[in-house]
């Protein structure tokens, strides 16, 4: 058994109001599948950069291991699949090479360039790199962002049978599915637990429940004892009184009556003491998120789209095999399919974005739209700023990412410094102010931590507005969606 052991380990981002890590001290074993969870913004991918060397750190890391991380640089993007391989992983034989591709489904790839590959395709060639580095300890950040829902389940089976990496990733089946521990990046600190992810959250919600209930009875133990004490101070208050009163007393007997009930004063506030510290330990745990808010337009019973016999069209050529729907009020459709379907395509289409298409494509006139894109690219200057280029009501805005555990400091930061999740509910938010007829949204989960994800999950159900969206996250998907389109390559 080899420890990766993390002493006091200290680090902020230069020119930034808050440190990320103060004094974290884990251990982790390197034969561990681990899976690492917690909000955005918690250091989570910072992590995995400190532990590769990326930035200088107080503390100390020592690791018998030498890290090797994804997503990797790729220096020749325009050379064939193998040579990519061979150059991430020069001790992998040819035949190992091979193996680590046909695993992922990717064997036919080795003599295609790199830059033709699909997104997913790249990062399942990026991944068998990783493990072609015998000898070193896999760092994996978000693999799944570009990946469909059958590529998911190739990828979760693919690293089950591998032995030692660290895995960051917010998709619950994911999760469950690869990883036989998980560090949770928890508000009081970092948690690690034997399990996936449903038993680490079964567990989570087991403790939270019990240290609600010890709460609930510890506050009404002290207003009791906050009564109690003072009824007994003020009864010891009266009787000293009674010394000095008119006739004959016993003020000997008075006085030492008196020095009882306080000395029992002070012993029933000392009870209430230790249960206001017992309470204040409870739920420091807790993630809190209030509920969102999505004031949807009406739509009158016609459908808001009809495609019939629709693809889109790149370069003369469709992207998928033609599709036929109609979109009616309340529904929320979700386009599937692998990865170059025309997924993207198909809701660029619908939000008037073009590209060119065969078949027929009509929306409704007056039909009013907001959309999500896939990508955060460009996000830069103020929050401020950017309500007024969207013409947003600033104030809602920034009270719907407070909802989304957004600090205030934040508000003052700039968004490049923002990690991808917290870029990714800005343009959450930036929807979510927006009274629109239709939702569009593509792959809005890419980045977003577990808690937000759930949270979104219940305003959607609840505000139930018309909606298409592409999303890989099973647990997300089946819970929402009404209908689900499937399309296929041409």
């Amino acid at each position: 058994m080899a420890m990766i052991c993390i002493e006091n380990l200290t680090f902020g981002y230069p020119g930034a109001a808050e440190t990320v890590f103060e004094g974290l001290d884990l251990r982790l074993d390197t034969r561990w599948r681990l899976g690492v969870i917690g909000r955005n913004g918690r250091g989570k991918t910072t992590l995995l950069q400190l532990l590769a060397g990326e930035y200088p750190y107080q503390g100390r890391i020592l690791a018998p291991v030498e890290f090797v991380r994804f997503p990797a640089p790729v220096a020749s993007p325009d050379a064939p699949v193998g040579r990519v391989l061979a150059d991430a992983a020069g001790a992998a034989q040819a035949w190992q090479r091979q193996r680590e591709l046909s695993l992922l489904g990717m064997e036919a790839a080795l003599e295609r360039p790199f830059s033709s590959l699909s997104g997913g395709e790249r990062t399942k060639v990026l991944l068998a790199a990783l493990f072609l580095n015998e000898g070193a300890f896999p760092l994996i950040d978000e693999p799944t962002n570009h990946l469909d829902a059958a590529a998911r389940l190739q990828v979760a089976a693919y690293l089950r049978r591998k032995e030692g990496f660290v895995l960051v990733s917010h998709d619950r089946c994911f999760l469950d599915a690869c990883v036989d521990h998980i560090l949770a990046f928890n508000r009081s600190g970092p948690g690690v637990q034997s399990g996936n992810f449903s038993v680490w959250f079964e567990n989570y919600q087991r403790r939270q429940a019990d240290e609600q209930a010890r709460n609930q009875r510890l506050q009404k133990q002290i207003g009791a004892l906050r009564q109690a004490a003072r009824r007994t101070a003020d009864w010891s208050a009266r009787a000293e009184k009674e010394k000095i009163g008119a006739g004959p007393v016993d003020r000997g007997y008075i006085g030492h009556k008196a020095a009882k009930m306080m000395q029992r004063a002070k012993a029933i506030e000392a009870r209430r003491q230790r249960a206001a510290q017992e309470k204040q330990g409870l739920l420091q745990d807790l993630e809190t998120a209030e509920p969102l808010k999505l004031a949807p337009l009406p739509w009158p019973a016609r459908p808001l789209a009809e495609l019939r016999e629709a693809a889109p069209v790149y370069g003369g050529r469709p992207v998928c095999a033609p599709v036929t729907f109609s979109l009616h009020s309340g529904e929320r459709l979700a386009l599937d399919g692998p990865n170059g379907a025309g997924k993207s395509s198909l809701l660029r289409l619908l939000a008037g974005q073009g590209p060119d298409h065969t078949g027929l494509v009509r929306c409704a006139s007056g039909l009013v739209v907001s959309v999500v894109p896939q990508e955060t690219g460009g996000l830069r200057g103020s929050l401020a700023g950017f309500c007024r280029e969207n013409g947003l009501d600033e104030s809602l805005f920034k009270a719907i990412l407070r909802k989304m555990d957004f600090s205030r400091a934040q508000f003052e930061a700039g968004m490049e410094d923002f990690s991808e999740g917290q870029k990714k509910k800005v343009l959450l938010a930036r929807s979510l102010c927006q009274r629109a007829h239709l939702y569009l949204w593509d792959e809005p989960l890419n980045y977003i931590d577990l808690f937000s994800r759930m949270q979104i999950e219940e305003l959607l159900e609840q505000a139930r507005p018309t909606m298409v969206f592409v999303e890989h996250d099973a647990a997300f998907r089946q819970r929402l969606a009404t209908r689900v389109l499937r399309l296929e390559r041409p």
